[in-house]
């Protein structure tokens, strides 16, 4: 498997308070990471840390074998769906793919797939502040997704979709998987991540618990189910 993300020992501290704990681990391409732990474990630190929105006190990055330290050209290949997308009220949703298009300086090579499975199309004339959340969770999905990049990293995707949405969302990321991606994902839905992930990253108090396949994790445990393998380990 070819590796695209490598974390490296890294820390970090919030005032006294250790999030991250010396963190080492990497991400291959062709894969679904689920990366689970209670509140405070450091899941949102890491996947800030990955995003550069958030810099460790030590130990590196390295995304595609250079170190994202001081640099931001890697983000291009990132496609993030936050669990709550904010976007500027009196925006109508049109134009908002279209000034994400210009940033991005792209107008061919796109991914529509989830922004025509989720009809948005119809909705370009509505102003943001009037979706409902889960439309704006389509929405931030649609984003994600748009520029095809090679790695994707989703918080807590479903949460707001309605059933049907939610199959589509969970049909895309593996697909997408398939396609060589490299996918990121931060869940409380077992049943969910069961459904849609090949390996858990466990953080417990900014310290990697656990990172094994899920086939290995109910073998261990004689579990069929994700969920009751997870309660007898932990």
């Amino acid at each position: 498997m070819d590796t695209v993300i490598q974390i490296r020992n890294i820390r970090k501290k919030f005032g006294k308070l250790k999030v991250l704990n010396g963190l080492n681990c990497s991400f291959q391409k062709n894969q679904v990471v689920c990366i689970l732990g209670p509140n405070a474990s450091g899941k949102t630190t890491l996947i800030k840390s990955i995003l550069g929105m958030v810099v460790p006190d030590s130990g590196d990055i390295v995304f595609n074998g250079k170190s994202i330290l001081n640099t931001f050209s890697y983000k291009s290949n990132i496609g993030y769906m936050p669990q709550i997308g904010r976007y500027p009220d009196n925006m109508k949703m049109g134009h908002l793919f279209e000034m994400m298009m210009d940033i991005r300086n792209r107008e061919t090579h796109l991914d529509k797939e989830l922004m025509e499975a989720f009809a948005l199309e119809s909705m370009f004339n509505k102003t943001m502040k009037t979706l409902s959340g889960g439309t704006r969770q389509k929405v931030s999905a649609s984003l994600a997704f748009l520029f095809s990049p090679q790695v994707l990293i989703l918080d807590e995707p479903t949460a707001g979709l309605d059933p049907l949405a939610s199959e589509i969302l969970k049909d895309k990321i593996l697909k997408e998987k398939e396609n060589g991606k490299l996918i990121l994902v931060t869940s409380h839905i077992m049943s969910e991540v069961d459904e849609i992930a090949d390996q858990i990253l466990y953080l417990f108090e900014g310290n990697i618990k656990f990172f094994k396949p899920i086939e290995e994790l109910k073998s261990e445990t004689g579990e069929f189910r994700l969920g009751k393998a997870l309660t007898k380990i932990l």
